[in-house]
């Protein structure tokens, strides 16, 4: 009895190293994809740098239920741009919240964006200021280099939707940075 006790929890350790194995396989493909579609909701390096680190653990925590492995990076993207958004979201409440606590506006922090030109940051307001599903297509598409199949695919919509939604973007980016030569 002891015996196959011993043969079972030796395979189940076995899957688990398994797992461990093409999880850190398919972790270095996508290492900093999530730190970018974090980065590009926040504009804040370090609360990026905890929204990717947060996808990652979550990621390995629920690796196992996974269906098709293939779609790691487009889960991975999805998860990363739902807690950067949620993220986002929790600071702005904190910031209304010290802000009616203390009855003056929140002093903003330039130090963190001097070493960005003008145009950079022109250009990163105008992407901030776009609607969450413009704004992830033209980063996945524009910033991060994927053609239009890859971003149908991590955002599971069709080809036909992405094209629509980069045209979108990029028309309201036009718009908003024609001042801009």
């Amino acid at each position: 009895m002891h015996e196959l006790v011993g043969r079972l929890a030796s395979g189940v350790v076995e899957v688990d190293r398994e797992l461990e194995r093409e999880f850190e396989v398919r972790l270095v493909e996508s290492s900093t994809l999530a730190f970018r579609v974090a980065y590009s909701v926040l504009r804040h390096r370090e609360d990026a740098e905890d929204v990717a680190q947060e996808a990652f653990g979550r990621a390995f925590r629920a690796f196992h239920q996974l269906r098709d492995r293939e779609r790691f990076r487009a889960w991975l993207v999805r998860m990363t741009w739902r807690l950067a958004l949620d993220r986002r979201r929790s600071d702005r409440r904190r910031e209304a919240r010290e802000v009616a606590h203390a009855g003056t506006l929140p002093i903003a922090t330039d130090a963190r964006r001097a070493d960005e030109t003008l145009r950079a940051r022109e250009l990163w307001r105008a992407i901030d200021a776009l609607p969450d599903k413009l704004r992830i297509a033209i980063v996945l598409a524009s910033i991060e280099g994927h053609d239009l199949a890859e971003v149908a695919s991590l955002l599971r919509l069709p080809i036909g939707t992405v094209k629509s939604r980069l045209f979108l973007a990029r028309r309201r980016l036009k718009e908003q940075l024609q001042w801009i030569r």
